[in-house]
């Protein structure tokens, strides 16, 4: 189980850092990599500093080798009548499958993702997403997740590719001095 409860690390110090951390721990929320740890965290999916966000919080099972979030929708994300909206759902399983590029201490932007959408996902109930790695070659990381109802119906499925950056070359000039 990761646990990210050791104090933020600025980014530059944390870059500089990278190798000599790699095997911290962290809870697998945000975008909190364990070399790199912006100061807030405004993601829309997991950021805990973005008032409007979904504050979706993964844990890693060890066990099933995935992440695991637990969570429910409110209408705020009404798609059909009494139904996610499908880009939230997509955006949910985009959010899940990233968090496994932490297993290998990266940082790796969605390059393409497909979503099966095969049932709808329902509003206010218990649901939970869970992803895993499927492959990696060389940058190329390949990712899947999945959001299941209480029953552990499958509701939607998806398949990533996510390339993994040099965050210090992509980022530094967002950085705050």
């Amino acid at each position: 189980m990761y646990d990210n409860t050791e104090p933020a690390l600025s980014v530059v110090e944390g870059w500089f850092n990278a190798f000599e951390v790699m095997r911290k721990k962290s809870s697998g929320q945000g975008h909190d990599t364990p070399y790199l740890r912006l100061q807030k965290n405004n993601c829309f999916g997991c950021g805990k500093n973005n008032p409007q966000g979904m504050h979706l919080n993964f844990t890693y099972d060890e066990e099933r080798g995935s992440f695991v979030c637990r969570f429910r929708l409110s209408k705020r994300y009404t798609g059909p009548p009494g139904h996610a909206h499908g880009g939230i759902i997509a955006t949910i399983l985009d959010e899940a499958m990233g968090k496994v590029n932490k297993l290998r201490q990266v940082i790796a932007l969605t390059s393409q993702i497909t979503v099966d959408y095969l049932k709808p996902v329902p509003l206010n109930q218990p649901l939970r997403v869970e992803s895993h790695e499927v492959s990696v070659r060389g940058r190329r990381h390949i990712n899947m997740a999945q959001i299941l109802n209480s029953k552990d119906e499958v509701l939607a499925r998806s398949r990533g590719l996510f390339i993994a950056i040099d965050p210090q070359k992509m980022f530094a000039k967002f950085v705050e001095r």
